[in-house]
């Protein structure tokens, strides 16, 4: 089998393929040590939403809860193989007004008639927590078993893990698909002719290029997200007492502690992302993003920008993500999960195994 893109879907599918036995080879040409710059896997903060999903049925809400549920089997049997992924469980997500408050209390009573542990706090738990969070936030529903995982470290297992188990990397770009009797060929763009029974298509926006030619519409278009690291002006350890639950969310901007475990100074901060269509950068995205639109906490303010990096999210047009389907006989497309990527990447890994085993 054909895995077409390496980012974190990609990787997954691939390494789910080889724990069922099949014989992969992963195709991207990211996988020299110099991935794409753009790439949206190597750009997302990892934040995982799973039980705060606003919805409580249908496809999201299943792919979601499974997925959370395969990433706390995949972090042990990764971990295992000597390939310990960065995991911080607990995600609070801020309220900003009562409109904000009504909706997370709404949810939290939904989840308790399905036995899932939200939580609401009010202010005076946020006041508890250091350092400060911006003082907007009225109230916040904490989630125990969300939380936030390093996606560098995800793509790392599972390449790693993935040539342990005889993974065949090829280093190089799909340039077109064809059909053939009784399987499929992927011509790459340095002239190699790959030949195998099934294809699976997880190459981002360039998905939808590839297929075209064979008849199959899957339109997808970027949407650029811009990240900061930072490191706080004053040592500041987010193990200490009141420490943050886990990863914060304040309208729409993720707030992601550096825990001891990744980072030893314990003093710095993933803060993203901005979402801006098209694949230009804009400064001033990037600005309000800094400043938290003008909420910024002191402290914040105060830090220091110590790496910045931005990523394309594959955001399918006309149809909600992700885009999950079977096209032809050996012919899947696993792509546009747009802003869950990371967190859907094992229910989707799991989806393309179960089809390639049906047909």
């Amino acid at each position: 089998m054909i895995v077409v893109g390496a980012g974190l879907v990609g990787r997954a599918c691939a390494w789910q393929l080889q724990q069922r036995g099949h014989q992969v080879q992963l195709l991207d040409p990211g996988l020299n040590g110099s991935p794409d710059p753009n790439s949206g896997s190597w750009a997302a903060l990892g934040v995982l939403m799973a039980q705060v999903f606003h919805r409580s049925s249908g496809r999201g809400w299943r792919l979601r809860q499974r997925s959370l549920s395969l990433w706390g089997e995949w972090r042990q049997q990764l971990g295992a193989q000597g390939w310990p992924l960065a995991w911080q469980p607990g995600l609070l997500l801020l309220a900003s007004g009562a409109d904000d408050l009504e909706r997370q209390q709404r949810l939290v009573a939904s989840r308790q008639l399905q036995g899932l542990p939200l939580e609401l706090w009010g202010r005076a738990q946020l006041d508890a927590l250091a350092p400060a969070l911006p003082a907007g936030a009225v109230g916040g529903l904490y989630s125990p078993a969300d939380g936030q995982l390093d996606p560098g470290t995800a793509m790392a297992a599972l390449l790693g893990d993935g040539l342990r188990l005889g993974l065949q990397p090829v280093c190089d770009r799909a340039e077109r698909l064809e059909r053939q009797a009784g399987g499929w060929t992927v011509h790459t763009s340095g002239g190699q002719t790959l030949r195998a029974d099934a294809v699976v298509v997880s190459a981002g926006v360039s998905s939808a290029s590839l297929l075209e030619s064979l008849g199959h519409s899957q339109p997808q278009e970027p949407v650029l997200g811009q990240a900061l690291e930072l490191e706080l002006a004053a040592p500041t350890s987010w193990d200490t007492a009141g420490p943050w639950p886990g990863a914060v969310v304040w309208q729409g901007a993720n707030l992601v502690p550096r825990t001891r475990a990744s980072d030893p100074g314990g003093a710095r901060l993933w803060l993203g992302a901005t979402l801006e269509p098209g694949d230009q950068a804009d400064p001033t995205a990037l600005a309000q993003l800094r400043t938290l639109g003008g909420t910024a906490p002191d402290w914040l303010e105060q830090a220091t920008v110590v790496r910045r990096w931005q990523g394309h999210r594959p955001h399918p047009l006309g149809q909600p993500a992700p885009l999950l389907a079977a096209l032809e006989p050996g012919l899947l497309l696993a792509s546009g999960h747009y802003r869950n990527g990371v967190l859907l990447a094992p229910a989707t890994a799991e989806w393309v195994a179960e089809q390639l085993e049906l047909s």
